[in-house]
């Protein structure tokens, strides 16, 4: 699998990268909506993106939404601290695939992840 992960968050993207480590043989990292959405259009072969909602120049929904326009097969699930209500509604809307609430913990992102890729 070649994953994506948008996050301006040093610690998180280790965690996140750690955790990917034995279903990804790429990773790739950005820090901003608008390198996931350059990221995405320069590697057309990335199976999932792992999308953080609240980053600078660009958030999480408008990088989705612009990603969107040109891949809609990719499988890009939000990840965010900020779990308030309506934010599941509002990265579905956005074209996201699914949530996921930070902390993140190891095996709920790998079973979430499963659910999208079960041959994988």
């Amino acid at each position: 699998m070649k994953i994506l992960i948008a996050e301006d968050d040093d610690g998180s993207a280790r965690i996140i990268t750690q955790a990917l480590k034995i279903i990804s043989q790429e990773v790739i990292r950005v820090t901003n909506g608008t390198e996931a959405v350059e990221a995405c259009h320069n590697n057309p072969d990335i199976d999932l993106v792992l999308m953080d909602i609240q980053m600078p120049e660009m958030d999480g929904y408008e990088a989705t939404r612009q990603i969107r326009q040109f891949n809609t097969s990719v499988i890009i699930i939000a990840q965010t601290a900020y779990a308030a209500p309506g934010n599941l509604e509002n990265t579905l809307l956005a074209g996201c695939n699914d949530y996921i609430a930070k902390p993140i913990r190891r095996d709920k992102l790998l079973e979430l992840i499963q659910k999208y890729f079960k041959n994988h």
